[in-house]
C-alpha cells in the first residue's frame, strides 16, 4: 500500500480569524481563535457540527476501517483481572472476561473453591455505558464497601456504600468527591474521605478546596466534619488511609501534579475521631515518602516509610511511631537506594509465621520491572522472584496478616495482564488461582530495546516492536511517548501497539526526559525550564529509527495524549517535515492560557505559570498553539476529543484545529474527531476500540501500511 498522495489543498469550515493579542509582562501573545474557548457559543456549535460533518465525510472514504476494527477488537477480547484486596475472610477484585464493556467487582470468601458473585457491575448501574466505576474500597471487616461512580467520563464521583452479603446500598450518595481514597475505621462504623468544598462558595473551582473529612456511616454528608485542610494551598491533593488497629490515621498532600508529598500522621487515641492531632512525619515536599504497615501493625509496631528523600531512586527505612515526627533524624535505613534501578513499590509482610517482616520491593531497571525480597529487620535481600518475561509489575497488595501471601499483576508487550501470587514460604510466584484465564502471548511481535543520544547528548531508551524475527529494512513506523510527570512509559500489553505490527509496520516507544523512567532527576530534566528536552529527546527518536534502518524518511506516523498531545503538538508544529501524519488525543496546545481550564491549575508544579515571566516565556517558546505559522506545509492531523473531559478542555483541540486548517498549504486533511459522553480516561471497551481503530486507519493510510487480517 502506497501513502495517500497529496496533491490537493483542503477546504474547510469557516472559522473566524480575530486580531486578538494579549501582552504580558511584556510578551505578546497571539489568540486568534480564542472565541473557540466558549464550548456553548452559538459560533463554536456551528464550528463543531460542520467539522463532525467533514471528519464523518473523510472516514467515510477511508478504506480498511472494518479491518482495522476487528483486529483491534481481537486484541483487545482478552480476560482481566486485578489483584485482590483481602478484607475480613473475603478477597475482592475487578474482573473484566473477553467482551465484557467495562470492569465488574467481584468478591469471594477466602480460600480456594469457594464461589466468587458479582458486586457491582456499571452496566447494570447504567446499560448505555457511560457509567464507569472509578474506585472502590472495602471496610477493614469486608462487610461493607465504599464505591465511587461517575457519569459520561466527567471523573466528578458520587460515593455510595453497600452491605456486601446483601449488596444493598445503606449510605450515600456523597457528592464532590474524586477517586478519593477510603480510610474506614474499625466496625464500620465511619470512614475518612476526601471531598471538594461546596462550588457554589468557591465558582469555577469546584474541582479544588479539598479537605479530608469524616463520615458516619448512614448521616447526611452535610454533618461531616472537616478533619484536614483547612487554610492550605487550594490546588492541593490530599490521600488518607487507617492502621488495622484503628490508631493511626495518616494523610499525604500533593500540591497539584507535583512529585513531593507532605506526610501527617495522627494517633486517634489522642482527642477525638472529629479533631484528630496531626504531627508532620515530612512537612515539606520535597520529596516523596509513603508510609506503610504490615497487616495487623499495631501501636507501638516498626513502621516503615518508602521514600526519595536523600535517595532520589528510593529508599526504605524504618521509625517507630513515637519518633516519627522527629523527621529523617529518627529513620534507619533498611533497603539502600540503588544505582541501577528505581524503587516503585513495596508490600510488608509480617506474622507469627516468618519469624520477621518481609518487605516485598518493586523495582524498574531500564524502564522494566524486577521484584526483590527482603528482610525488613537488617534489609537484607533475600530472594530476586522469578517473573514471566521481560515486563512491567503492579497492583501490590498483601494477603491476610500471617498468610505470607501477597499478589501483584504482570505485563508486557505481548503479554495480556495476569495476577501473580507470591508465597513468602516459600519466595516463588505461581499463578493466582482465580486470575484471568492464561492468554498466549500474542505471535508475531518481538521486542527489543534501543538507546539513542538526544540533542545534548542525554542517553535516551526506547522500546521497538516488530514482526517475528530480524529487522528486514524500513517499515512504516508508529512513535510515541509521553514525557511528563515522572511518569513511566513501561511494557503493557496494548492492542494498537500489536494491530499496527500485525499489519507489518514497526511501533516505537520512547522514554524521554519528564517521565520516571530515570528517577526523579529524569522528570525534572523534562519539566518546566527544561520542557524542550522531551521534544527533543522525541526528535531524536525518530532520527535513531532513520539512522537504524528501521524506518524511511516520511513514513513515520506519530500518536500522543494528553501530555503525549502536547508532545506530539510540539513534534508537529517544530519538525513538520519530519512526520507523515499526527494523531493528538485530548491534548494540551494552548499553554499561555492551559491554567484557566480543566484541571490545569493543578499543572503548575509540571510546567510553569504564566503568571510568572520567565515561566511564561518557556511555556511560549513551545506552546503549539502559538507556532502554528501560515504557509507551512503541515502533515495530515487527526485531533481527538471528548465533550466529558475535565482534565484537559476540549478548547485546547478546537483552536490548534482551527490554527492548522487556516495555516497549513499541505494537502491535509486536518480533522477534529469529538466523542460524546466519555472523558479523559476509561470508557467502554467498544468505544476504545472504535477510537483505537480510527486513529491506526488515519495514519496508516498516510504511511503507506495496509490493514492487517481481520484475526
Amino acid at each position: 500500500m502506497t501513502p495517500v498522495p497529496r496533491t490537493t489543498q483542503r477546504r474547510y469550515p469557516h472559522a473566524d480569524r480575530q486580531y486578538l493579542v494579549q501582552e504580558l509582562h511584556g510578551m505578546r501573545a497571539p489568540d486568534p481563535y480564542r472565541w473557540l474557548e466558549d464550548a456553548d457559543c452559538a459560533a463554536t456549535r456551528r464550528w463543531s457540527a460542520e467539522q463532525e460533518a467533514l471528519y464523518e465525510e473523510e472516514r467515510a472514504a477511508w478504506d480498511g476501517l472494518e479491518r482495522w476494527g476487528a483486529r483491534v477488537a481481537a486484541l483487545t477480547a482478552v480476560d482481566r483481572a486485578t489483584a485482590p484486596k483481602a478484607r475480613g475472610g473475603r478477597l475482592f477484585w475487578l474482573r473484566q472476561d473477553a467482551g465484557q464493556e467495562h470492569p465488574v467487582l467481584v468478591v469471594a470468601e477466602a480460600g480456594e473453591g469457594t464461589p466468587e458473585r458479582v458486586l457491582l457491575d456499571p452496566v447494570a448501574l447504567d446499560p448505555s455505558g457511560r457509567t464507569v466505576l472509578d474506585a472502590w474500597q472495602p471496610s477493614l471487616e469486608g462487610d461493607l464497601l465504599a464505591f465511587q461512580v461517575s457519569r459520561g467520563g466527567t471523573e466528578d464521583s458520587l460515593l455510595r456504600v453497600i452491605d456486601v452479603g446483601t449488596g444493598k446500598v445503606v449510605d450515600g450518595p456523597v457528592d464532590r468527591v474524586r477517586k478519593s481514597s477510603i480510610g474506614w475505621l474499625p466496625g464500620g462504623e465511619a470512614f475518612y474521605y476526601v471531598r471538594a468544598l461546596d462550588p457554589r462558595l468557591h465558582p469555577g473551582e469546584g474541582r479544588y478546596h479539598r479537605r479530608v473529612h469524616l463520615h458516619r456511616t448512614g448521616t447526611t454528608p452535610d454533618a461531616d466534619a472537616v478533619v484536614f485542610g483547612e487554610g492550605r494551598e487550594r490546588t492541593e491533593f490530599y490521600g488518607v488511609s487507617v492502621s488495622e488497629d484503628g490508631r493511626r490515621l495518616a494523610v499525604t498532600a500533593t500540591r497539584g501534579t507535583g512529585r513531593g508529598t507532605a506526610l501527617y500522621l495522627a494517633d486517634l487515641a489522642e482527642g477525638s475521631l472529629e479533631r484528630p492531632v496531626f504531627r508532620p512525619v515530612q512537612d515539606d515536599m520535597a520529596a516523596v515518602t509513603r508510609l506503610h504497615l504490615a497487616p495487623g501493625t499495631g501501636g507501638d509496631d516498626v513502621v516503615w516509610l518508602r521514600t526519595d528523600r536523600g535517595a532520589a531512586r528510593g529508599r526504605v527505612v524504618a521509625c517507630r511511631p513515637a519518633d516519627l515526627h522527629r523527621g529523617p533524624a529518627a529513620w534507619r535505613e533498611v533497603i539502600a537506594e540503588r544505582p541501577d534501578a528505581i524503587l516503585t513499590d513495596l508490600v510488608v509482610l509480617s506474622g507469627s509465621g516468618l519469624g520477621r517482616p518481609l518487605g516485598l520491593a518493586a523495582w524498574t531497571h531500564r524502564t522494566v520491572a524486577e521484584v526483590t525480597v527482603h528482610d525488613l529487620t537488617d534489609g537484607r535481600r533475600l530472594a530476586k522472584v522469578p517473573l514471566p518475561g521481560t515486563g512491567t509489575v503492579g497492583d501490590f497488595s498483601a494477603g491476610p496478616h500471617g498468610s505470607g501471601e501477597a499478589w501483584f499483576s504482570y505485563t508486557d508487550f505481548t503479554t495480556p495482564a495476569r495476577v501473580l501470587r507470591f508465597d513468602a514460604r516459600t519466595l516463588g510466584v505461581t499463578p493466582w488461582e482465580r486470575g484471568p484465564r492464561p492468554t498466549p502471548a500474542a505471535g508475531g511481535a518481538v521486542t527489543c530495546r534501543t538507546t539513542f543520544p538526544s540533542r545534548d547528548g542525554t542517553t535516551v531508551g526506547m522500546f521497538v516492536i516488530f514482526p517475528s524475527g530480524r529487522p528486514d529494512g524500513p517499515r512504516p513506523v508508529l512513535l510515541t511517548g509521553y514525557g511528563g510527570f515522572g511518569g513511566t512509559m513501561s511494557p503493557r500489553y496494548r492492542a494498537q501497539v500489536l494491530a499496527w505490527v500485525a499489519a507489518g509496520g514497526v511501533f516505537a516507544w520512547a522514554g524521554l526526559r519528564g517521565g520516571g523512567e530515570e528517577g526523579e532527576a529524569w522528570h525534572r530534566a523534562g519539566s518546566g525550564a527544561h520542557k524542550q528536552n522531551t521534544f527533543d529527546d522525541f526528535a531524536a527518536a525518530a532520527d535513531h529509527l532513520v539512522a537504524r534502518g528501521w524506518a524511511e524518511p516520511g513514513r513515520i506516523a506519530i500518536i500522543g495524549g494528553s501530555n503525549g498531545g502536547l508532545l506530539v503538538g510540539a513534534a508537529l508544529t517544530q519538525r513538520p517535515a519530519a512526520y507523515a501524519a499526527v494523531v493528538c488525543m485530548s491534548p494540551l496546545l494552548d499553554m499561555v492560557r492551559y491554567e484557566l481550564s480543566g484541571l490545569g491549575p493543578s499543572w503548575v508544579p509540571e510546567y510553569g505559570s504564566a503568571q510568572d515571566p520567565a515561566q511564561l516565556r518557556t511555556l511560549l517558546s513551545y506552546s503549539p498553539y502559538h507556532h502554528v505559522t501560515p504557509g507551512t506545509a503541515y502533515p495530515p492531523v487527526l485531533l481527538t476529543v471528548s465533550d466529558g473531559d475535565t482534565r484537559t478542555d476540549p478548547l485546547h483541540a478546537r483552536k490548534m484545529c482551527a490554527a492548522l486548517q487556516h495555516a497549513s498549504t499541505g494537502p491535509g486533511p486536518v480533522l477534529f474527531r469529538l466523542e460524546r459522553g466519555v472523558g479523559h480516561g476509561d470508557r467502554a471497551a467498544s468505544r476504545a476500540v472504535a477510537l483505537q481503530a480510527e486513529c491506526l486507519t488515519f495514519l496508516a493510510q498516510h504511511v503507506g501500511l495496509a490493514p492487517p487480517d481481520a484475526t
